[in-house]
């Protein structure tokens, strides 16, 4: 197997609350990197049918809720099989972040698609950050498979400050990734001396990726969102304190020392990133430091999860004494 890949990352503005334009714009993004030989493409975290910008603006908006609800993706469905034959067509994997709908519970998501057009990895964000709580609903074990094995690599994901959970990093790491996604919405710049968190930030959360490419010896695609007035003006954000101007495009490529090998893209402009990575250069960098091999000990600190997917069906049968089918374990996971 060859140690080399080629890597394309997104940076582009969603078709916001639009079902159909948001798939669409996805599989013409898989043709056109498939074409520059890209082997891999990341996309963003909820790039169908875009992020809801709005709730940090006023967290309840019934019509629009109601119309991102009825434009999230459904994992099973006509949308997502285009998108599957996309990847295959053009023979390039994908690593998706979408709003899955779930019979009108929506939750923030991930599929990994090899390009065989076959689903190698869906998992969910294990917890909303602050106002998406006001949209979203908690993973169960879903968030916890993160990564799968492409001929190539394998390749991991996770959505935003997922990128700041110990516990959850340390699970995906010891899955021994080779390639993360780390997938985000657009991105708004620390205003310097307000009240916003540097953590929220663009530089902020481009720093917790290049941390997480430090930690896992991985390379790490750092996939962001963008947004124009004209979605500003679509999500009626303009006088919110995020996602509230034009911009918000941060994509990179780290490697696995965490130094940045792709020149930004102006924050306003959409485009794909390229990179040409070599696996052997993870191998020199796991000879000094290794967390979850030669650098770790087992034997005073080890983690422990439980990848059920626990359902309210699933409690039932259990106090009726019944089986639960959905109580399989999740493949894939550290052991404890």
């Amino acid at each position: 197997m060859s140690s080399k890949v080629r890597v394309a990352v997104t940076q582009s503005e969603p078709v916001w609350l639009n079902l159909e334009g948001s798939v669409a714009k996805t599989c013409a993004l898989i043709k056109e990197a498939g074409l520059s030989r890209a082997q891999l493409i990341a996309f963003p975290e909820c790039f169908i049918p875009g992020y809801p910008c709005w709730i940090w603006s006023r967290p309840v908006d019934f019509d629009m809720s109601v119309r991102y609800i009825k434009n999230s993706l459904r994992l099973d469905s006509p949308e997502m099989d285009r998108i599957k034959a996309a990847a295959r067509e053009a023979g390039i994997a994908v690593s998706l972040g979408f709003s899955e709908n779930d019979d009108d519970s929506v939750y923030i998501a991930q599929v990994l698609i090899g390009a065989d057009g076959e689903v190698k990895v869906h998992r969910r964000k294990m917890k909303p950050t602050h106002m998406e709580r006001t949209i979203f609903g908690d993973a169960s074990g879903q968030c916890l498979a993160a990564v799968g094995q492409l001929p190539f690599a394998r390749v991991g994901q996770l959505s935003c400050w997922e990128h700041i959970q110990p516990l959850l990093k340390f699970n995906t790491i010891a899955q021994k990734e080779q390639i993360h996604i780390s997938a985000w919405p657009s991105l708004t710049p620390h205003s310097g001396n307000g009240p916003d968190l540097w953590s929220m930030s663009a530089e902020g959360c481009q720093s917790l990726s290049a941390v997480y490419a430090i930690e896992s010896t991985a390379y790490v695609l750092h996939t962001t969102a963008m947004i124009t007035e004209e979605g500003v003006k679509t999500l009626g954000t303009a006088d919110g304190p995020l996602m509230s101007a034009a911009g918000g495009g941060s994509s990179a490529i780290f490697g696995p020392d965490g130094r940045r090998i792709t020149k930004p893209l102006d924050d306003k402009t959409e485009g794909i990133l390229y990179a040409n990575l070599d696996l052997d250069e993870i191998t020199r960098i796991k000879m000094f430091a290794h967390c979850t091999g030669h650098y770790s000990r087992p034997d005073l600190m080890w983690l422990n999860v439980d990848g059920n997917v626990k359902t309210s069906e699933a409690a039932k049968q259990r106090r009726n004494g019944g089986s639960i089918r959905e109580d399989e374990p999740v493949a894939g996971l550290a052991s404890p």
